[in-house]
């Protein structure tokens, strides 16, 4: 290695100096979903598990929340199950909700787990339900009355056994499974999840990791990236159908985040090597940030 390359290597260290002096302590967390959960390339699945397991090493509180549509999906297919839809959202019965608790608890979350753990961090497994209280969601994002089945809204989240489980060094991640008023276990839009999560912990900062570069001005070009976005303007990019589909219930969670006292929501790229450290600790950041305004 010659002298600029090394001396390049610093620059990036002395540039997240800064940020690593003024986060740690921090809380973040972490929503960890997309495709390159599921690519068969270890070293893609596991190369946001470092990222991780950097911020942790560094002093920040790290909280994940991990998805896994992908994951039940082809549970609910080996299970005999058919998926079915209302409004491009998920219909749970009593017996898909069994298969989906048992997906994200023994599969997904052991998995997101063991990949922390290859990255020398502490991660603590928590099934959603032990930290999680919903209702049953009743209205989809346009407020139209559905029935979804065992489909719930976090109402509470039990802040306690979640910094307990940080004060002992541990990093929790918690699967999207939430206890209804009934006892039994709901499926929770993972996003929602991670941001009520965040809400209570008033985190720092809460990341939203998808295989998408952030928010596009116009969709089909990767180039668009809105690099900030203000929270008075998400309607606007609505109507315009900028946030459309899948981004609606993440920017929902994130604008709800924000008025409950996390500071800034980040949309990153979770393909691209290290976009998790890019965005947190670098000047420009590598995706779209949400703050009030």
């Amino acid at each position: 290695m010659n002298v600029a390359e090394v001396t390049a290597k610093a620059k990036v260290l002395l540039e997240a100096l800064p940020y690593i002096q003024d986060f740690r302590g921090s809380t973040f967390v972490i929503k960890y979903g997309g495709s390159f959960m599921d690519d068969p390339d270890p070293v893609i699945r596991t190369r946001v598990a470092y990222d991780i397991a950097f911020l942790a090493a560094c002093g920040i509180y790290v909280v994940v929340v991990h998805g896994g549509g992908k994951a039940i999906t082809k549970a609910m297919e080996t299970s005999g199950l058919k998926a079915s839809w209302v409004n491009g959202l998920r219909v749970t019965d009593e017996a898909t909700v069994a298969v989906v608790k048992k997906t994200l608890d023994e599969v997904v979350n052991k998995e997101v787990c063991a990949a922390i753990s290859t990255a020398q961090g502490n991660p603590k497994g928590m099934p959603g339900d032990t930290v999680l209280v919903c209702q049953k969601l009743t209205q989809d994002d346009n407020g139209a009355n559905v029935d979804l089945g065992f489909v719930g809204d976090v109402t509470e989240v039990k802040v306690k056994l979640i910094k307990k489980e940080i004060s002992e060094g541990y990093i929790p991640v918690i699967s999207p499974v939430a206890e209804g008023y009934d006892g039994k276990p709901y499926n929770v839009n993972a996003d929602l999840v991670a941001g009520r999560v965040a809400s209570a912990l008033r985190a720092r900062r809460l990341v939203y990791m998808s295989d998408v570069p952030g928010l596009l001005s116009n969709p089909p070009d990767p180039e668009s990236l809105i690099s900030t976005l203000k929270t008075s303007q998400v309607e606007e990019l609505k109507k315009k159908g900028v946030i459309d589909k899948g981004m609606r219930p993440k920017v929902q969670s994130a604008i709800r985040a924000l008025q409950e006292g996390v500071q800034r929501v980040h949309f990153v790229d979770g393909r691209l090597a290290h976009s998790l450290l890019l965005e947190i600790f670098t000047d420009t950041g590598i995706g779209t940030e949400i703050v009030q305004g």
